[in-house]
C-alpha cells in the first residue's frame, strides 16, 4: 500500500509562507518549529502550518510544491482561505481580469 504524501504552507513569523511537501506532516512541522527545518524557515520561527492536503503520491505533492511556489501571495492566500472564486479570477491572465 502506498503511503500518502502531504502538501502543506507554513506561516512565518515574519508573515512570509513556505511550501513543501512530506510524508509525515506532524514530524517535519516538528522539525521546522526545532529550526531543523528548511534554511528560510529557521530564519523566520515560528511558523504554523495555514494549509495542508493530501495527495496519493509524493510526485503529485512535489508537482503542486512547485506550482504553488510559483504564485503570488494573494493567490496562496485565496488557496489558504478556501476562497475558489478569487483564486480561479487569479488564475486568470491579468487582460481577462473583469
Amino acid at each position: 500500500m502506498k503511503k500518502s504524501v502531504w502538501l502543506y504552507i507554513l506561516k512565518c513569523a515574519d508573515g512570509s509562507y513556505y511550501t513543501g511537501h512530506t510524508d509525515n506532516l506532524e514530524k517535519r512541522f516538528a522539525e521546522h518549529q526545532a529550526g531543523e527545518g528548511s534554511e528560510w524557515t529557521r530564519k523566520r520561527l515560528p511558523v504554523k502550518v495555514v494549509f495542508s492536503q493530501e495527495f496519493p503520491d509524493r510526485d503529485q505533492a512535489f508537482e503542486m510544491e512547485r506550482t504553488i511556489k510559483k504564485w503570488s501571495r494573494a493567490k496562496k492566500e485565496a488557496l489558504i482561505n478556501g476562497n475558489w472564486d478569487l483564486l480561479r479570477w487569479l488564475s486568470k491572465k491579468t487582460a481577462f481580469r473583469k
